[in-house]
């Protein structure tokens, strides 16, 4: 069974910076696609960030330059550092694991392309 965990969130202030974890079990990491995304309260779940299983990447807009998705395949893990961070920043943030094996190079902003996510960690950065 595939699972999922994150961790790394907590509360911050403006300017400071966090490194989230998801650490992946029940298949072969490597071949898949990750991505994270986050909730905001009364707010729809939006794309953050993904990585393709051959390991490239892309970011929502708001947070180029200041996010970095990246991924460790000998210790199935996806982590997201997070620089320069702002109110608006604030949420749950989940990890989420392809449908496909070998499917998704570049990973995908579309969370319909996403089969397994964690239970999600939550992120406060105050003002």
């Amino acid at each position: 069974q595939v699972q999922l965990v994150e961790s790394g969130g907590g509360l911050v202030q403006a300017g400071g910076s966090l490194r989230l974890s998801c650490a992946a079990s029940g298949r072969s990491f490597s071949r898949y696609a990750m991505g994270w995304f986050r909730q905001a309260p009364g707010q729809e779940r939006e794309f953050v960030a993904t990585i393709g299983w051959g390991g490239g990447t892309s970011y929502e807009d708001s947070v180029k330059g200041r996010f970095t998705i990246s991924r460790d395949n000998a210790k199935n893990t996806v982590y997201l550092q997070m620089n320069s961070l702002k109110p608006e920043d604030t949420a749950v943030y989940y990890c989420a694991t392809d449908r496909s094996p070998y499917g998704l190079p570049y990973g995908s902003s579309e969370s319909s392309r996403y089969e397994y996510w964690g239970q999600g960690t939550q992120v406060t950065v105050s003002s």
